[in-house]
């Protein structure tokens, strides 16, 4: 069931976007050759925190029995890394590595999600290319994302921009709806058919987040049972907002 937001419900929501969105300045401003994905974690969790809010992925449950519940702010997912990358002290970014830094905020009683892939110090073409199908993909999405249409409007937006361009959008994990909960319905996958699925309705928020892969959409993941990875070594980008439906055009929650 979709949960439609009243205007109080969505003003006490986008305190936790524009706290999203802080950490996301932060992050453009301190990603850099030589620091750790921990320390970018800290810095998120402090930006977070100063603005009364919560870190909610930090002890996220994973689920699966013997693996542990996602133990950082962040997550912080390099080059060929696709998402649910684990922050550590061991991981220096270097010069020329594309970093993924997915993030939700909570405050208020509700989420705000975001992720965005940044480069590290100077990239090439391809890399930069890649960062930005994938952030144009998001927007050729929201042109759909209206009262009215269908959520699988925006589904194929996405994936029809992707794939003319050349690259794969990951068919395992996709969007979904956020309030209340971090993962609500409806969920929205990077391809699918127009006029299918629910309708869009004013009061629907929706993270809406393409995965792009440079190479074949074959995934796997990596023993600590979190960090998904390309299976060909091809790079990968992620990009994702929290949007509104209103009685127009959507309105992006998660940039400020």
């Amino acid at each position: 069931m979709v949960d439609i937001k009243s205007k109080r419900e969505i003003e006490q929501m986008k305190e936790a976007c524009r706290i999203t969105a802080l950490v996301h300045k932060k992050m453009k401003e301190v990603i850099k050759p030589g620091i750790t994905t921990l320390e970018l974690d800290k810095i998120a969790e402090k930006v977070i925190r100063d603005e009364g809010g919560i870190p909610a992925q930090k002890g996220y449950p994973s689920g699966e029995k013997g693996i542990p519940d996602f133990p950082a702010t962040i997550c912080a997912s390099i080059n060929d890394e696709v998402i649910h990358g684990i922050p550590s002290s061991k991981i220096k970014l270097k010069e020329g590595d594309i970093i993924s830094i997915d993030l939700v905020s909570y405050k208020n009683g509700f989420n705000g999600d975001a992720a965005r892939t940044y480069g590290v110090g100077k990239i090439n073409e391809k890399s930069r290319k890649l960062i930005e199908i994938t952030r144009q993909a998001f927007f050729e999405g929201i042109k759909f994302a209206k009262a009215g249409n269908r959520i699988g409007d925006v589904c194929h937006a996405i994936g029809e921009f992707v794939e003319k361009n050349g690259y794969s959008v990951v068919k395992e994990f996709q969007g979904h709806g956020i309030g209340r909960s971090m993962h609500e319905d409806p969920g929205i996958p990077n391809y699918g058919k127009a006029g299918k699925g629910i309708k869009l309705e004013p009061g629907m928020t929706l993270a809406i987040e393409p995965m792009v892969i440079d190479g074949k959409p074959d995934i796997l993941v990596l023993d600590d049972g979190w960090t998904i990875i390309t299976e060909d070594g091809s790079l990968s980008a992620h990009y994702e907002n929290t949007i509104l439906i209103t009685e127009k055009e959507p309105e992006i929650l998660t940039i400020i």
